[in-house]
């Protein structure tokens, strides 16, 4: 991965922190990317300590095509030019039931997991193709596959993003693009710390039966934007403990 460059969105801590962090360690600059600037430059540090190249951009997803589009425009500025490994990685991930789900809350998951991963590929993928590669990784969960009472909308975001992940792969793979999604299953995180005793019971389902590190998951996005997976195109690698296999 040296030479290029890689945007991480929502790396300030969890499974992007994580992303952030192995790319790196493979030799690329990577732009950190997520709405706490303190949490951003604390990931630059550790990147820069252990010798690697990064830089930290401000974003608060929850824009959608806007903020996306402007993200995309500053990641650009920062990396003298095209984007060459673009990781979809930021979400929301609000609980409620249907009837209870906030109108104003639906409106934000759909913009940051849906509205700006659509936007960022539409406004970089462009600049890949046109140099003849390129990588873009969407991380999905098995909230897309697995009907789970409470993540509706949440799922429903990941269902659509990996249709999305298909429909790249034909429009942009010719022009030497790989798009791909990693399907995450449960992941121990600050983000997934809310979720208590529950997320030992979710991974207990799956054949695995314990929780995943997030540098488990990082090591399947690293794999799915290397040379290593040149013949991989619109897959979905599960990284879930077996969960949506069995």
């Amino acid at each position: 991965m040296t030479g290029s460059t890689a945007l991480v969105t929502g790396s300030t801590s969890g499974i992007g922190s994580a992303i952030a962090r192995t790319l790196a360690d493979r030799g690329a600059a990577v732009l950190v990317c997520g709405r706490d600037a303190p949490r951003g430059a604390e990931v630059v540090a550790d990147i820069r300590r252990d010798g690697g190249r990064a830089d930290f951009v401000k974003a608060d997803l929850a824009g959608g095509a806007e903020a996306a589009m402007e993200l995309a425009r500053r990641a650009q500025e920062l990396a003298g030019g095209t984007i060459d490994i673009l990781i979809n990685n930021a979400a929301v991930g609000s609980v409620a039931l249907t009837a209870q789900f906030p109108a104003d809350e639906f409106h934000t998951v759909m913009a940051t997991n849906l509205a700006a991963p659509y936007y960022l590929v539409a406004a970089l993928a462009p600049g890949m193709a046109a140099t003849g590669k390129g990588a873009v990784v969407n991380v999905s969960s098995i909230a897309g596959h697995v009907a789970l009472p409470g993540m509706s909308v949440y799922g429903a975001t990941k269902a659509a993003l990996e249709f999305l992940t298909k429909s790249w792969a034909a429009e942009f793979g010719p022009s030497g693009v790989r798009v791909n999604t990693v399907v995450v299953g449960p992941t121990r995180t600050p983000g997934s710390a809310a979720l208590g005793e529950g997320l030992d019971i979710l991974a207990a389902q799956a054949p695995t039966g314990r929780v995943a590190d997030p540098r488990e998951i990082a090591a399947a996005v690293a794999f799915l934007v290397s040379d290593s997976a040149s013949f991989v195109q619109g897959a979905a690698l599960a990284v879930d403990g077996g969960r949506t296999a069995v």
